[in-house]
């Protein structure tokens, strides 16, 4: 447990750290794929492997790269409105369902985007995890509306 004794904020920073290291695991595949598939985004890269061809774009890589950006333009947000939101004095089961909500929405977003899913499964994974999200913010609102 962290020092402050903060229960719904030692939840939030168990879930926050798995959010991370999905990410860092997303890193990791986007780099096995590019030197798997020899697509490398610089050409000092491309050189060190094989040469100036392999300075190319490649449809794998890039779909590992938009799920990787599509990571941290879903999930930076979420750690702020966590942070904030645990501060506000949810319950902690409250909390907690919004938490696992939001991560088990982003692994299957990743799972969806990599495993390239059919339609809608992705695009219903990506509304499953702004709702927590959008619930946290609506909370936060009222919790300091009256001091705005």
């Amino acid at each position: 447990m962290l020092r402050n004794n903060n229960v719904v904020f030692s939840c939030f920073v168990f879930y926050a750290v798995l959010l991370l290291l999905k990410m860092y695991v997303l890193a990791f595949i986007t780099g096995q794929v590019r030197l798997r598939k020899k697509a490398f985004a610089n050409p000092e890269d491309a050189m060190r492997h094989g040469g100036l061809q392999y300075h190319r774009l490649d449809p794998d890589v890039e779909r590992c790269r938009r799920a990787h950006r599509n990571d941290m333009e879903n999930i930076f947000p979420f750690l702020f409105l966590g942070a904030i939101y645990s501060m506000t004095g949810p319950s902690l089961g409250t909390a907690r369902l919004h938490f696992v909500a939001f991560t088990a929405a982003r692994v299957l977003h990743s799972v969806a985007y990599l495993a390239a899913l059919p339609a809608p499964t992705r695009s219903l994974a990506y509304v499953a995890a702004q709702v927590p999200c959008l619930s946290m913010a609506l909370q936060i609102m009222a919790a300091v509306a009256s001091y705005a």
